[in-house]
């Protein structure tokens, strides 16, 4: 069966849409609906077929709501759920029983509310709204031992913030590896005043969710990581790349001989035919292959008319893989990058790094011979173990056949350098606001890879962040840092100036070797002050290895000054125009290339504590990361309302209720 992802416009404030469904899947998300909702416009499902043909039904436009439309209270029950994105089932972790999650649609400045029920049993968790600032609500970030304790099982919290302003956000698990597990979803943010409404053209938006998928339990792949010596085990590649939560293992969609391949309607031993047992019928429908009836890894297919503008937005939750799109047959122009507009610029293809998301604007015109056209998903960056992954982009009109060419070719996944073009080619739309031209602090971050009592670790400034059993955030509110983790020391500032990036750790001179740390300390920063960071990237324990990094910051957006190659030299950057401080595009991820480094400039005007780390899943969980203390003067404490439900545990499920407030480690200069 294949899924028909058709256009519609954007959808009512605050309605939850659900990804697309299939006649068997389980019910959407639970919400109390706003009075007088607009109407949600159904998706159509083809019905069981040969990978032949594929009728479409045009779909009507979901019409804008009215101004004082009121947004709904979403309430998910996360659950462990039995899937099969890929043809091949497995246990993951859903909501309301689906994956992947609701998708959100708000209008900026709608008030946001999602009631969370852990149904986990045995396991915590706590949800990241992904580029929304909260802004007065740092405890709703959504990080666990960060801004919150997290959700018990069989607990419910409520997260309420604003949605500050438009565009294309991701929501996901943050607590161990659960975003992994498949704990994630798209959160759309529209603009009551639109300009690409305004065109003529404007048909609607499609939205493309990426992410890789694994057949190995997360808990399996964090008891691999977390091994010493020789007994390491790296999580490998993904067996699959998914497009809006379907793809196809070990099954070839692009090549049409190959095709019925893909149809592997078997009978379970146990299950004879006519069996309409619960498990029988579960089986058939996860393990039959793309094309049967109810399948839940049938390709996606995107319709549209002839002579349109598309609006598509994609974001990418990968646990590792860095990802490259491409439209056959068509021209792509990105004009949004993590929810922040840049200029308008075209290219063939777009590079999207886990945790990054863009809108770009697709044309189609009158002239097209052929019916439909691939969407290619390939890995970059690493070499490309997994296959691509394959949607169809399908004209409206035609007779409703998968592409009958081969897919485009993926770039090389290793030109580092046509990533950066990219990159570099992102510019600020005319009239954001530029960088403040003062700074009243840098933090140079090294980024090195070493063992820790046997264990690999990624450490920055050779410390290893590990998080502390108390929340950082209700820790400073309730005045009882010193007690939750070490505030003896702030995190370091930089790192010693003859460590030789293209060496491994091993091979340093003794002078520049340190040992990797694993600690909990903080960078204290003073509200108001501006901050750059330079991320510096190295070998790794090999000689001439060093990957790509995704880096993103919470609550915040920051400017992206600059990318270059070797060691980060200020007078040098500043002297071949590497560094943009007048039309620097704004942020919330940021990639560190392999052997180079990264320049950031952010305001610390958002009091809370907040996270920045590498998106990598992995990595992450090796202790890629930093913690940011921001305003946590006493003053600006006061002004936090902090929920007695994110501090129950550790030492604040004492001090949680009433708050104290002793006075606040004063920031750094």
């Amino acid at each position: 069966m294949l899924v028909l992802a058709h256009p519609v416009a954007p959808a009512s404030r605050g309605i939850v849409m659900p990804p697309a469904q299939t006649p068997n899947a389980p019910a959407p998300a639970t919400t109390t609906p706003a009075p007088a909702p607009a109407p949600i416009t159904p998706t159509i499902t083809a019905p069981a077929l040969a990978p032949a043909s594929v009728p479409v039904t045009p779909t009507a436009p979901v019409p804008d709501p009215a101004p004082d439309h009121q947004s709904p209270r979403h309430i998910w029950n996360v659950e462990y759920i039995l899937w099969a994105p890929d043809c091949k089932q497995l246990g993951m972790i859903g909501i309301h029983g689906s994956f992947p999650g609701p998708t959100i649609y708000a209008y900026a400045g709608d008030r946001i509310t999602v009631v969370v029920n852990n149904k986990l049993h045995t396991k915590g968790v706590v949800i990241h709204w992904h580029g929304i600032k909260q802004i007065g609500t740092p405890w709703a970030d959504g990080t666990a031992s960060i801004s919150q304790c997290p959700i018990n099982p069989r607990e419910t919290f409520t997260y309420e913030f604003t949605a500050d302003k438009p565009g294309t956000y991701l929501y996901h698990g943050h607590f161990g590896m659960q975003r992994a597990a498949g704990l994630y979803g798209l959160l759309i943010v529209h603009d009551r005043d639109d300009p690409f409404k305004k065109d003529p053209k404007y048909a609607s938006d499609l939205n493309m969710l990426l992410s890789d998928w694994y057949h190995e339990a997360v808990y399996a792949q964090a008891a691999g990581l977390e091994r010493k010596d020789k007994h390491f085990q790296w999580i490998g590649e993904p067996q699959t790349i998914l497009i809006n939560g379907r793809g196809q293992f070990r099954c070839s969609l692009g090549i049409t001989r190959d095709r019925r391949a893909c149809d592997r309607r078997k009978k379970d031993a146990f299950c004879q035919e006519g069996d309409k047992s619960e498990r029988c019928e579960l089986i058939r429908r996860s393990e039959c292959g793309p094309f049967c009836e109810g399948s839940q890894c049938s390709p996606v297919v995107f319709a549209v008319e002839p002579g349109k503008m598309y609006r598509l937005r994609i974001a990418s939750t990968t646990s590792l893989s860095a990802l490259n799109v491409q439209v056959q047959g068509h021209k792509l122009t990105v004009v949004e990058a993590d929810g922040n507009l840049v200029e308008p610029f075209d290219v063939e293809s777009i590079d999207i790094y886990s945790g990054e998301s863009y809108s770009v604007l697709l044309n189609t015109t009158a002239e097209k011979q052929e019916s439909s056209y691939w969407i290619s998903v390939g890995v970059i960056g690493r070499t490309p173990k997994t296959p691509p992954a394959l949607a169809a982009l399908k004209y409206t009109g035609s007779k409703g056949e998968l592409p009958v060419k081969a897919p485009p070719a993926a770039p090389a996944w290793n030109d580092v350098e046509r990533s950066k073009k990219l990159a570099r080619d992102l510019k600020a739309r005319v009239g954001t606001d530029p960088p403040p031209e003062k700074v009243d602090r840098r933090i140079d971050m090294l980024n090195t890879q070493d063992l820790v009592d046997g264990q690999i670790k990624w450490a920055i400034n050779h410390v290893s962040l590990s998080l502390p059993a108390t929340p950082y955030l209700g820790a400073y509110k309730s005045g009882i840092q010193d007690q939750a983790f070490n505030t003896t020391a702030e995190a370091p500032s930089t790192f010693v100036s003859s460590y030789d990036i293209e060496k491994p750790p091993k091979d340093q001179k003794q002078e520049a070797k340190r040992n990797v740390t694993v600690s909990d300390r903080v960078y204290r920063l003073t509200h108001g002050h501006v901050i750059d960071v330079v991320l510096q990237n190295a070998d790794m324990m090999r000689d001439d290895v060093s990957e790509s990094h995704p880096w993103h910051l919470h609550g915040h957006d920051f400017w992206v000054l600059g990318y270059g190659d070797g060691r980060y030299d200020h007078e040098m950057a500043t002297k071949n125009k590497e560094l943009d401080v007048v039309n620097p595009r704004l942020r919330n991820t940021v990639v560190l290339f392999p052997h180079g480094w990264t320049a950031i400039r952010f305001v610390a005007d958002n009091p809370g504590v907040w996270a920045f780390h590498c998106h990598i899943e992995p990595h992450l969980h090796m202790g890629m990361g930093v913690i940011f203390a921001e305003g946590m003067e006493a003053e600006k404490l006061h002004e936090l309302d902090v929920p007695r439900e994110a501090m129950m545990c550790g030492k604040t499920a004492v001090a949680a209720s009433p708050p104290l407030l002793a006075p606040a480690m004063p920031p750094s200069p």
